[in-house]
């Protein structure tokens, strides 16, 4: 494989900047064969929890789509926590910079603050504030969170549910990571 002259950003030439967003766009391309194959690792149990991690986002993903939610925002639902294994701390923030560059402005913010969200649900029996989502209470997608977290989220941690398989999102995982990224250079 051809690869740059450069040893220092600084000192490539346009023959080489040219290579490497060429195999960034191959790169970019399969994103979402590299999403599916992660999802199909993540089957291991959330401490504590009485489904795996991947059974909670096929749960929340498999009431999204019974609930008629768009193709972006199941998908959305599906990816909603894969930032708890590298980013535990801000898992939210990272599965909505996955998907920023493919989903709409409200998938995008719904994803960014549902962690925030999640915690009406428990954070009162930390000794923390169960209402933090209030500041939040004037914005335009607030009540969209709200409904993402009560109908979805929240109620996915059932052994019972039927989910359906990650194999029936895997079309519109590609479907969504097939959109045009969103790109901070102009061509």
């Amino acid at each position: 494989m051809k690869k740059v002259s450069f040893t220092q950003m600084k000192d490539g030439s346009k023959e080489d900047y040219l290579l490497l967003d060429k195999l960034e766009k191959e790169y970019i391309a399969g994103t979402a064969e590299r999403i599916i194959k992660y999802l199909r690792s993540y089957d291991q149990t959330l401490e504590g929890y009485k489904v795996s991690r991947l059974e909670h986002s096929l749960q929340a993903a498999s009431r999204a789509l019974r609930s008629n939610a768009s193709e972006e925002m199941v998908v959305a639902t599906l990816l909603h926590d894969i930032g708890d294994d590298l980013a535990p701390a801000n898992h939210a923030e990272y599965a909505a910079a996955i998907l920023r560059p493919y989903v709409s402005e409200k998938t995008y913010w719904i994803l960014l603050k549902h962690g925030e969200f999640q915690m009406y649900y428990y954070a009162h029996h930390l000794g923390a504030d169960r209402n933090k989502r209030d500041k939040y209470k004037n914005h335009k997608y607030y009540k969209d969170c709200v409904k993402f977290c009560e109908l979805w989220d929240q109620s996915s941690f059932d052994p019972s549910y039927k989910s359906l398989p990650l194999k029936e999102f895997e079309p519109i995982i590609r479907k969504i990571f097939s959109r045009k990224p969103y790109s901070c250079l102009k061509k």
